[in-house]
């Protein structure tokens, strides 16, 4: 017969992965061990392992929900009816109001991915091709002169976007929800205009 569902078992899931990804964040992934989430989380090293059978599976699921959530905000945003200046302005911003409390998460990806399954590594990827294109995308409606028949130019200039994106958690570490949108603005101006900026 099978184990049934607690009620709050989303509940304490979720806890799991936020205490885990602290963890992972703090220690790094391959040094913090099971017992040290499941201490930090306040629950004993069997519970963890109700809902986790190993740290790989546990990495996973931190990812997954975040790279899911974070896809279904960014392309689930409504982009109808706005220029592209207007579109990629959207986009900085809702990016860094998405990546808000979620500086752990974000910080492990790049541990944490490599050490996963080849079919695992595959789905969280594809989330970020998702993101990646979305802005892509965006930058060639911006720009189609300099990027549309440029492809390294393209990925170059989109790397540079996420680059200034996915930093901002280490240069403002107790940013507001203004400083993240002045930040974004500053963001968009440097793409579109330059240094000289729009009255440039």
């Amino acid at each position: 017969m099978s184990r049934t569902i607690a009620k709050d078992h989303d509940q304490k899931r979720r806890h799991i992965l936020k205490v885990a990804a602290e963890v992972f964040a703090r220690d790094g992934i391959a040094r913090a061990s099971m017992n040290e989430v499941a201490r930090a989380c306040g629950i004993s090293k069997a519970n963890i392992y109700h809902y986790y059978s190993s740290k790989d599976d546990l990495v996973f699921d931190i990812l997954d929900t975040y790279l899911a959530e974070l896809r279904d905000w960014i392309c689930g945003l409504d982009l109808g009816g706005l220029s592209p200046n207007e579109k990629l302005a959207l986009l900085t911003k809702e990016f860094l109001l998405a990546y808000d409390g979620m500086d752990n998460e974000h910080k492990i990806q790049s541990e944490g991915l490599p050490l996963l399954s080849q079919d695992k590594q595959r789905i969280l990827k594809g989330y970020q091709r998702e993101l990646v294109s979305l802005v892509s995308q965006t930058l060639i409606a911006c720009a189609p002169s300099q990027l549309s028949d440029d492809k390294a130019r393209c990925r170059d200039v989109t790397m540079a976007v996420f680059g200034m994106l996915n930093w901002f958690y280490m240069w403002n570490p107790r940013a507001t929800r203004s400083d993240r949108i002045r930040y974004a603005d500053q963001i968009t101006d440097l793409v579109l205009y330059g240094l000289k900026g729009n009255s440039g």
